[in-house]
């Protein structure tokens, strides 16, 4: 009978002495690489919470020695550190949107055969991944568009992606036909197939794009240096470029923005150079590590299928 059914218990699968050794080599060596990839973060901050004398002259190492966070407290009483965060908050947000919502259009139409000539202008797009003018041309460019000194020139120039329209299509291609050719029979325009039928099935390559767009539009300073000379339009990331480039200044800005005389004196024994970098870089860098957990989940099979046709 079937209740009487007794479980099989599970037999545990017996690794060779081999297999051991190769386990065991094989942890070692991962656990070197995530040691390398993560130590640079830690370093960065252990020393910006550590005695700023003995960070300036290389003695913190592995632990923090004398923890404080005076060093947080001051770096965010920088004049403009805020305007500068939501410049780049906005231009991250707005730029990914834009970039995702633009890519993942393009991709979807270069998936139609009723498209006009449409091999032509996939190709077109691709092309673009391989040439470019230079930064002169794109500098006039710009310019004649009106783009310099204006938000919109952090996203205009880059919301079409040839990167991310290829993952796109080829996601895209991947996916049943017979869902747009219901679509179709239904009545249901480009547009409606696309946003109500199309975005749903490819968010793991939309999150995946997302991650990427979000990235870039973050670390990116180069576009603030040549197109912006407006200071209330600078990014955090371009404050961060001239801090660095100037931390003796940034420290008597620190101590200007922190009171009294007194108070301005004791913190100038304090707060060196290497001190404000390593701050800065922490506030800069922590936000968009925190984006990765959100996405993680789309990222691999985001990637994998939009990389590999087939």
């Amino acid at each position: 009978m079937s209740g009487s059914r007794q479980k099989t218990p599970k037999r545990k699968m017996q690794m060779s002495l081999g297999d051991r050794i190769i386990s065991f080599f094989t942890y070692i060596v991962y656990s070197i690489f995530a040691f390398v990839c993560v130590y640079p973060f830690y370093y960065i901050f252990i020393n910006s919470i550590s005695a700023n004398n003995l960070s300036e002259k290389g003695k913190v190492l592995f632990w923090p020695m004398q923890v404080h966070f005076t060093n947080y407290i001051n770096v965010l009483k920088i004049p403009d550190l805020f305007n500068a965060l939501k410049v780049s908050v906005a231009r991250t947000v707005v730029g990914t949107v834009l970039t995702v919502l633009f890519s993942a259009f393009l991709g979807y139409m270069f998936t139609r055969e009723t498209l006009w000539g449409r091999k032509f202008w996939y190709r077109f797009v691709v092309v673009t991944m391989y040439f470019n003018a230079g930064i002169i041309p794109w500098f006039i460019t710009m310019m004649n568009l009106r783009l310099t000194n204006n938000f919109w020139g952090y996203i205009w120039p880059v919301v079409v992606q040839p990167f991310y329209v290829v993952l796109c299509k080829t996601f895209v291609e991947s996916t049943p036909k017979e869902l747009q050719e219901a679509a179709e029979i239904d009545g249901a325009g480009t547009l409606t197939i696309f946003f109500r039928v199309m975005l749903p099935v490819i968010k793991p390559i939309l999150a995946t794009i997302a991650i990427f767009a979000a990235v870039a539009q973050w670390n990116s300073f180069q576009d603030t240096l040549i197109l912006m000379t407006d200071s209330k339009l600078f990014t955090l990331q371009f404050v961060l470029y001239q801090y660095i480039n100037q931390a003796n200044s940034l420290r008597g800005l620190i101590n200007n923005a922190s009171g009294t005389v007194d108070i301005a004196a004791s913190l100038a024994k304090a707060q060196t150079a290497t001190s404000i970098r390593m701050t800065v870089t922490i506030i800069v860098v922590t936000p968009i590590i925190l984006v990765y957990p959100i996405f993680q989940r789309f990222f691999v099979k985001g990637i994998m299928i939009g990389a590999v046709k087939g």
